[in-house]
This record gives C-alpha cells, structure tokens and sequence, in this order.
C-alpha cells in the first residue's frame, strides 16, 4: 500500500511525497510558477525559451556539462511550458534520487543562460511557429484557444516572431528569477523513496540546497473573454476542414466535475461513444471525431474536433453541435450500459497512472495545485465507485451546454448553428 506524506519545506513550498511499494523507479514532477500567463505581453515566448534553455546549462555545468551529469544518472527529463506553470519532470532509479536532487535544485534556481545559448533557442521558437503552417488543425485549436478563453490564459505559449526577437539574455535571467519562488512552487515525488530517507531525508536535502530560497509570486489577472460564443473562420488552400469548438464546463473542485468526466466518456470514449456512432460511423461525414473535458481550479471547458470535407463540413458541423446539445437538458439521459462502459474505462485509467511512478508524481503536483492537497489512487477512485446512473443524469438534466465558440479551418466559411 502506498504512502502519502506532505511537508512544508523552510522555503514555504509544499512537499508531497508518495512511497509506492514495488517499484524501483522514482518521479519527480517540480511546477513553478512561471507559466505563459505570466509573461509580458511585449515578451511574449519567454517561457518557449526558458523550456529549452533550463536545459542548456545550469550550476557549474554548461549546457553538455549537464547533459552528461543528467545521463550519467540515468534521468529522464523534461521540461513544459505551460499556461501557469513551468513544468519540471524527472524519472529515474530510486536509488540514485540523493545525488540527483543538487541538480534538479540547479536547474530551478540557478540557470546559466548562457549567451550562446539563446540565438539557437530562438530559432527553435521561430521555427515552432513557422511549423505551423503545416499544421492547420493545431492552428484552428490554437485561435480557438485564443478566442474563448479570458487574457492572459488563452496565450499559446509560443509567443510571436515580433515579442521573440525582442527578448534579451536579461529578460530572461530576470523574469525568471522574479517569477520562480518557493510560495507558489509545488514539488512532488512518487516511487520509491526509501533510498533518499523517505519524505524527511528528501525534506532535509531540498530544505538544505534550498535554504536561501524564499519569496512568493502573484497570479495573473483574468481578463474578459470578449470573443467567447463567436465563429470565425481562418482562410487555408488545404482539400481539408478543420472545425473546433469549446463551451464552459465546471471546475476541478466542483462536485459535478465527476460526471461530467462521466458525460465526456459517453460521448467520446471510444468507438462506440455517440459522436463516433453519430457522426463518422452512421453518416459517413468525417474521417476524425472527438471531444474531452479539462478542468483547472478556477474553470472548466470542454472541446470537440471534426476533421472532414468541404462537401460535408456544414453537416458535420451541424451534426456535431446537435449531438452535444441533444447530450444535455431535461429530456437527456444516459443509459445504463453507456455508464457502465464510461466507467471502467474511466477505473482502468486511474489504476493505469498508478503504475507509472511519473504520472503519479504530476497528479499529486497537479491535485496540491487544484485542490490544495493530494489524494491518493484509493480516494480518486472511490468518488467514481459513489457515482451512480441516476445521480450523473440528475447532472444531465440540469446541464446546459451555454455559449458555443467556433472556429473553422479551410478554403470556404461555414454557416455556425448558433
């Protein structure tokens, strides 16, 4: 059975540790607040940049130095931008946590920068975003990002060409500096643990190398989502359409966020969910259908996708929009067999994460920032074991899809079913 302890750390960022029984690997997920949301709006892409360069160095060790360090111990690594937070993430064996952890605590609190570093990551920046252009449907998600959600979450994180190049070795050192700080930063370790002294060894080592550590960061303001419930279509040669579409939906402390996972998975769980059913597999109208739920602490959306034709585009559309409004309001239900199905499959992925020590150590970072503490696999799963048909379709019922955003990729605008 595995172990769940959370410590305060003399820096003031909390410390979860899980001891997980029979593995031989450790994870570490380490998120600081250093998010795109963060940035300025005339520097635009300094979180692109600082992915790619808290690789490049840090510490005594240029940026091979700490490739061969990070080799030699095995790690794997990796580091995310993301919307709130820099997400740092490292998996290796147990037993070397001890001598790994200095050089994890180098790469948050003491990167290099070096100034033949920063052209090159330019580039790779520039470079993402020129990618783009072949990539359409990633674009049409993107200004759907743009358009539904408030300033300054609805930024890609890629920045612009134009907020790139204005970027200077000093903004870089000083915004993150000014943005990584332990009251706000989150840091979780998953697996086994026993070789580094449990969570008090790995407290005693991390409150050691981060002892002059202190400070706290403030959260970005939310602006208004002022093109929230609006169409707009993006002009493109390609024999294809795109089409994405996003809609409010609760948070992730919300008591509803369970069955609408529960509804999500109905509608888009596999092969027999009804938007493959309705759309693909009984009309013939696209070749690619889908939709998901996301839920952060303060708000919640869902999304859906359809790949298809210029011939079918407007029915796939109107399909689409259809199928998630008819999923919703007094006269909908789900049946007890898609409950059933939507169920195990949302059992077996919580049972899945458990056994990789890394999406566990994210899910406890991810919880500690949603929720304000962990929980453990056994509490996660038994708030679906409490769910039953009649309590998700009391849900259903009272579920109203609200204000659509849609965005269309491809040579001709469509007529939105607003």
């Amino acid at each position: 059975m595995s172990r769940l302890v959370t410590r305060r750390l003399d820096c003031g960022m909390p410390l979860i540790v899980e001891s997980i029984p029979g593995v031989r690997s450790v994870a570490v997920a380490w998120y600081v607040p250093a998010g795109s949301a963060t940035e300025p709006v005339d520097r635009l892409g300094l979180g692109a940049m600082w992915s790619e360069l808290l690789q490049r160095g840090c510490g005594d060790l240029d940026s091979r130095g700490q490739a061969d360090a990070l080799d030699r111990l095995g790690m794997s690594r990796s580091v995310e931008n993301g919307t709130l937070f820099m997400r740092f993430g490292f998996t290796l064996v147990g037993s070397r946590l001890s001598e790994s952890m200095p050089i994890m605590a180098d790469m948050v609190r003491r990167p290099r920068f070096d100034e033949d570093s920063i052209e090159p990551v330019r580039d790779l920046s520039m470079q993402a975003i020129e990618s783009l252009k072949d990539e359409p449907a990633e674009r049409a998600s993107l200004t759907l990002r743009e358009r539904h959600n408030p300033p300054p979450i609805n930024r890609s994180g890629m920045g612009t060409p134009e907020t790139l190049a204005k970027i200077t070795r000093a903004d870089l050192l000083d915004g993150w500096h000014e943005r990584t700080r332990p009251e706000g930063a989150i840091l979780a370790v998953a697996g086994e643990v026993d070789s580094a002294g449990g969570p008090d060894g790995i407290a005693r080592t991390f409150n050691t190398l981060l002892a002059d550590w202190r400070g706290g960061s403030t959260e970005p303001l939310m602006g208004l989502a002022e093109q929230r419930g609006s169409y707009h279509h993006i002009s493109d040669t390609s024999a294809q359409v795109h089409i994405v579409l996003a809609y409010d939906a609760p948070n992730e402390i919300s008591d509803d966020a369970p069955s609408e996972r529960v509804l999500s998975s109905v509608l888009s769980g596999g092969m027999s969910a009804r938007l493959f059913t309705e759309v693909r597999e009984k009309r013939g109208l696209c070749y690619s259908v889908s939709q998901s739920f996301a839920a952060e602490r303060d708000w919640g959306q869902c999304s859906a996708y359809v790949g298809t034709t210029p011939e079918r585009a407007q029915e796939s559309l109107n399909v689409l929009v259809a199928e998630l409004r008819k999923a919703v309001g007094p006269a909908a239900e789900i049946t007890p067999e898609e409950f059933a199905v939507a169920l195990t499959g949302m059992k077996s992925r919580i049972i899945f994460s458990g056994e990789s020590t890394s999406a566990r150590a994210h899910t406890l970072a991810s919880d500690q920032h949603k929720r304000g503490r962990p929980r453990s696999l056994d509490e996660i799963a038994a708030v679906y074991d409490a769910l039953t048909p009649e309590k998700v379709n009391a849900y259903v019922k009272r579920r109203a899809i609200g204000p659509i955003t849609i965005v269309t990729l491809g040579q001709t605008p469509l007529q939105p079913p607003m």
